[in-house]
């Protein structure tokens, strides 16, 4: 360290040998001191020779730019911010300094613009709000500088390191506030706001059932921190639990009824239980109220697609548009009908807008996945991948998906799960045969399954129940996100255990039934949560659906999701994942013999009879042409192959991948001898 400081501070004689630069690491908490000290001109000088290397890295353009202004520099800091900002669009400190930069040259509208971006993106910035207190005051907002002023008390009136944990959380350093909050949580264990905040970061990393968990105890110590009621319907929606998401957002409705978020809300919440009727009808009502809000248009366009009303899915989504020319989900949401093709003048506003430096990070993939599209669908298949591949970059950027970690639980399964394991727990668990689950990996043609059993008379289709996944959850979770005890804790489950949970199972899903003897549940991902399901539902079918290895992985590539399967986004994770699943679907027949029905896709397109027959004999189930008609059953459809499974039975999903081989080597390469 000794050596480094003497090279960071030009104490080496003039003729000695320069150094390798030091890792940029061990040298910035040195730039940190040096800034602390006033070293301004030192700081720009080691910074200049790492930014050739390290050109868009965040805190080293910070400090360059904090130095700049420190030495009265200012054209050139707020250079600076401006290349930090094409890099970093949603920094809370770039527009903070920005708005110091402003102060210095008496700009103070200039000044106001930027402090309001930075609370904008992190409201825990005390130097942001005191500054914003003082220059309302200038230009005479006394209204604004009272409520400044009061966040800036609210602020003082915390923790600092509750305040610093928020703070980075708002600046995505998910990790650094994961530690600093869980450090100042086990000497301060009921602090409200810290339990918040660890709560938001279990949802950030989707760990759903730990947010629940704090929120609830959260909200036992401050049933009126109505931010964190509302914390807690978003997660019961992630979690699938709309049936109580819908009674706290009442209760929450109650207690402010002018609070449009919360009616939003609700309203999906309606869709998900569904009554997509009265979702569309609260939507319009909204919209009366709110004419200009682009995502409850967006809202809007996916209840009319999940109804199959896509003339008026189109008419909402182009009107989010219309509001927000650069809103990348409407963009998406107009693509992912996947029978949408959008205009010349569409394709070069996408192209536009997707170029801008300064464009929010979600509009920004969102927009990359929907140009991926729709230059696919054009023939352009070079331009289609690099967006593709773009978007899949940002959209996995700050992901905590590990194949390893993956893998490793597959392997575990199939060395807990033998045939000695099942046999000793013969006739556990609840005898209810009404569950079917459609499994597999996304993208496999699970839908078609769906549609096709749910035009049976005496099946119920669903959605895709997050219950088993709770349920695992539930058994799993250790110590600090992302720990699992699953599947370990498999063999310490109760004939009890697994009965009251296959009976909770049956008992939870009822509000998403309306009387049919059977019903669907159609989680792709309980391909890994089948020892579980033979557990407490030993008479439950399960479908495997089985899609060509190349055309499955990417599918996924290409599709961008709402939630979860954090797998999808990148060609290495997505073949490994696929690898995995098979290997473990093997183990399945061989440990269960007979126990999964095992459904390819391109049989079902080759023989679509014989195979709706082949299911319904595996289900019991007597032939019925519907299930052979099945694009002309009306019913709700979740998902993204929406459209697709209301036309006729095609081939037009087989072999998509050919076009993109040149780019494929990664996929077929983690496929090894699954990839044709």
């Amino acid at each position: 360290m000794a050596a480094h400081a003497n090279w960071i501070y030009g104490i080496l004689e003039p003729d000695a040998p320069t150094p390798a630069l030091p890792d940029l690491d061990t040298t910035l908490p040195v730039l940190r001191a040096s800034l602390g000290r006033g070293r301004y001109a030192e700081v720009l000088q080691v910074a200049d020779a790492y930014l050739g290397e390290h050109r868009g890295h965040r805190e080293l353009l910070y400090l360059v730019a904090v130095s700049q202004r420190m030495l009265q520099r200012i054209p050139e800091a707020l250079g600076t911010l401006a290349t930090l900002q094409s890099f970093h669009p949603r920094y809370s400190r770039l527009f903070q300094e920005r708005g110091h930069c402003h102060v210095f040259t008496r700009e103070a509208t200039q000044a106001i613009e930027a402090f309001e971006w930075a609370i904008r993106y992190n409201p825990a910035l005390p130097a942001s709000w005191q500054a914003l207190e003082r220059l309302y005051r200038i230009v005479g907002r006394t209204q604004d500088a009272t409520n400044a002023g009061n966040h800036v008390a609210k602020l003082a009136s915390l923790p600092v390191e509750v305040v610093a944990a928020r703070g980075m959380f708002a600046d995505g350093d998910y990790e650094d506030a994961e530690r600093t909050v869980r450090a100042f949580l086990a000497q301060h264990p009921e602090d409200v706001e810290a339990l918040r905040i660890l709560s938001m970061l279990a949802r950030q990393f989707e760990y759903n059932t730990d947010a629940e968990v704090l929120l609830d105890k959260l909200l036992a110590k401050a049933p009126n921190y109505n931010s964190a009621r509302y914390d807690l319907i978003l997660t019961l929606v992630d979690l699938h639990k709309h049936q109580r998401a819908r009674e706290e957002s009442e209760r929450l409705m109650a207690a402010e009824p002018r609070n449009p978020g919360v009616r939003v809300t609700h309203a999906g919440i309606l869709m998900a239980l569904g009554d997509v009727n009265g979702s569309i009808e609260r939507y319009q009502t909204l919209l009366q109220q709110m004419p200009r809000d682009s995502e409850l248009h967006q809202s809007l366009g996916h209840a009319f697609k999940t109804n199959g009303e896509s003339t008026k899915a189109i008419e909402s989504y182009r009107r989010a548009i219309e509001v927000r020319p650069d809103f990348g989900e409407a963009y998406w949401s107009l693509a992912n009908l996947k029978t949408y093709r959008f205009t010349d003048a569409e394709l070069e506003r996408m192209r536009h807008y997707e170029a801008q430096p300064y464009l929010q990070h979600a509009d920004r993939y969102h927009l990359c996945f929907a140009l991926g599209k729709a230059l696919e669908d054009r023939g352009e298949y070079a331009d289609s991948f690099s967006y593709y591949d773009r978007g899949n970059a940002l959209k996995k950027e700050g992901g905590r998906y590990r194949a390893t970690a993956q893998e490793r639980a597959v392997r575990k399964q199939m060395e807990l799960c033998t045939p000695e394991f099942f046999a000793a727990r013969r006739g556990w668990g609840c005898p209810d045969a009404s569950p079917i689950f459609v499994l597999g990996l996304p993208r496999a043609g699970s839908t078609l399954l769906e549609q096709i059993l749910a035009s049976h008379s005496q099946v119920e289709g669903t959605m895709e129940l997050a219950n088993i996944p709770r349920l695992v959850g539930s058994l799993g979770s250790g110590d600090k996100f992302g720990d699992t005890h699953y599947p370990g804790v498999l063999p310490q489950l109760t004939a009890e255990q697994c009965r009251e949970f296959g009976e909770a199972y049956i008992r939870d899903t009822r509000v998403y039934r309306s009387g049919k003897p059977f019903f669907i549940d159609k989680m792709p991902n309980n391909f890994r949560n089948i020892a579980l399901i033979q557990l407490i539902l030993p008479n439950a079918k399960i479908i495997d659906a089985r899609r060509d290895a190349m055309d499955c992985c990417f599918s996924n590539f290409k599709q961008l999701y709402a939630n979860g399967h954090p797998f999808a986004y990148n060609l290495d994770d997505i073949g490994r994942y696929y690898r995995s699943y098979a290997s473990l679907m093997e183990h399945w027949d061989a440990v269960l013999p007979g126990r999964v029905l095992c459904v390819r896709h391109e049989d079902v397109l080759a023989d679509l009879e014989g195979s709706v027959r082949r299911i319904l004999e595996y289900c019991g189930l007597p032939f019925e042409p519907a299930c052979v008609e099945f694009h002309r059953t009306e019913r709700r459809v979740h998902t993204a192959s929406a459209e697709q499974v209301r036309r006729p039975i095609n081939r037009d999903g087989v072999d998509q991948w050919r076009p993109y081989e040149p780019w494929l080597g990664p996929l077929k390469d983690a496929l090894g001898p699954l990839a044709r």
